[in-house]
């Protein structure tokens, strides 16, 4: 990452297959939610990655996504996922977290206290990202409660109610709150310091003109989801973006701090994140501190290949940039 201009790590820690994350809170989480015993991230392990980190310049962002992406939190903490119910009424699977009892409540802000203990950044990743509502339409205390508490039947709204309270918890705590769009609405106030990643790449600069016009901070990731391989030179399309081409001021387009290049873990293992990462990510890099007149792609191009070369060289499995070697392959 210091080798190509990244400076923060956000790490998206955790997700509905496992929880690796060895708390020292709530240690039943990692115990029943891991993988195996192999698949945990120890207090050690945490804390060897941050000052890895610190000592080549990055920050380290964590992330803990919720109320969606939950399953794997539901199996060491009892009662904290929703109950889903079928057309009988009748308690079947559990799935996002429950917004509506104080024990989501307590649970939280003891596990996130924790997290603001041991990761030193100021900003604490909230996640709120890609919630399925169904579960939540089919329960009936979920709907007894928006009711009682003059909440519109609109399940968006009702997420807003659960991160805001998260977003309190996190500034009790000296933190600052990161959160995916899907948590933005115009007509929610969040707390002025909110930072908004916007991921979606659908009409993503109307989304930036939108929450900027709103006066919350963007990190945008939108252009540069490297989950998405393509034949070719696809660095190009990631190098060509402008990320501050869209309607707004320039008091808005100075509310935009930063850009990220996301890769998943769908299609991605120990065998291929490298290769998969560089250079593709290095032209992600090279745009982000560029100004937007730098465009040449043929000299870009033959600036990119040369460093991947040099990534080589110190044993980065970087993939080729386009067909041809590295000379230092073949001296004898």
């Amino acid at each position: 990452m210091a080798f190509n201009k990244f400076n923060v790590l956000h790490w998206h820690i955790v997700d509905d297959q496992s929880f690796p994350y060895q708390s020292t809170t709530f240690p039943e989480l990692s115990n029943q939610g891991r993988y195996s015993p192999a698949h945990v991230y120890t207090p050690n392990d945490v804390y060897k990655v941050i000052e890895y980190a610190r000592l080549r310049g990055i920050r380290v962002i964590p992330e803990f996504n919720t109320p969606g992406h939950t399953k794997s939190w539901g199996k060491g903490q009892k009662d904290l996922l929703t109950p889903c119910y079928n057309t009988k009424l009748q308690k079947g699977t559990f799935d996002i977290v429950n917004p509506v009892p104080l024990s989501t409540y307590i649970f939280m802000y003891k596990f996130l206290e924790e997290i603001s203990q041991v990761f030193p950044d100021k900003f604490i990743h909230l996640g709120g990202h890609e919630v399925p509502f169904y579960c939540w339409a089919s329960n009936p205390e979920i709907q007894a409660f928006m009711k009682a508490t003059g909440l519109p039947q609109e399940l968006n709204l009702l997420q807003s109610f659960y991160i805001k309270k998260l977003m309190n918890i996190v500034l009790s705590l000296r933190k600052t709150a990161i959160v995916w769009q899907d948590v933005f609405s115009k007509k929610e106030k969040f707390h002025p310091g909110t930072v908004i990643q916007i991921w979606k790449r659908e009409q993503y600069s109307s989304y930036q003109t939108m929450i900027t016009d709103a006066g919350f901070q963007v990190i945008l990731s939108a252009p540069w989801d490297l989950d998405h391989i393509s034949y070719g030179e696809d660095w190009i399309k990631y190098y060509e973006v402008e990320p501050l081409d869209f309607s707004g001021s320039q008091t808005q387009k100075q509310l935009v701090i930063g850009g990220e290049a996301c890769l998943w873990g769908e299609y991605v293992d120990g065998t291929n994140l490298t290769p998969t990462l560089w250079p593709r990510a290095s032209a992600v890099g090279e745009r982000l501190w560029s100004q937007k007149e730098v465009r040449d792609l043929l000299d870009a191009s033959k600036r990119l290949t040369i460093h991947r070369c040099r990534m080589v060289r110190r044993g980065i499995t970087a993939q080729p940039v386009s067909v041809g070697y590295c000379d230092h392959q073949f001296k004898e």
